[in-house]
């Protein structure tokens, strides 16, 4: 028995949709990531973008568990003496690109060079529930019935 290779004139690419209120933001990234690689189809082949292009909704309303919202800080440096700055997640989300949250979540799951950003670039996320993709006739995944950790509350 032969392995299966797939070809780029062969891959099917489908829409998915994702409503990310009340989702667990690294279970919504990991999830996601898998449908932009196409690990969960049968033609997997990891050289081949034989990913699916996602949109998700109401990124602004995506859950973050323990304190993290609060404490949960990042770090960048202006160049100068005495330039470190911080935000805090909370900060972020109530930013003016709550959706930035999302985007970097789950780029840092996928894999590094050309086809990973080919594979990311089939991205598209929205802080709103508004999104202008409903001629390509998207399926809805609801993460609270994938598993009930999905939507659990922060506390």
């Amino acid at each position: 028995m032969k392995t299966y290779s797939a070809k780029p004139s062969e891959v099917e690419a489908n829409w998915h949709l994702i409503d990310a209120e009340g989702v667990t933001l690294g279970r919504l990234a990991s999830l996601v990531a898998i449908k932009l690689r196409g690990k969960h189809k049968v033609t997997f082949t990891p050289h081949i973008d034989c990913g699916d292009h996602v949109v998700i909704i109401n990124a602004e309303k995506v859950v973050l568990t323990g304190k993290k919202r609060t404490d949960k800080k990042f770090f960048w440096h202006t160049g100068y003496p005495g330039g470190i700055k911080e935000r805090t997640m909370e900060h972020l989300l109530e930013g003016n690109h709550p959706e930035r949250v999302v985007k970097k979540a789950v780029e840092r799951m996928m894999p590094k060079g050309p086809l990973g950003r080919q594979q990311f670039s089939k991205l598209r996320v929205y802080p709103g529930a508004e999104h202008p993709h409903q001629a390509q006739e998207p399926q809805v995944i609801d993460m609270g019935k994938l598993n009930e950790k999905n939507t659990r509350h922060a506390g």
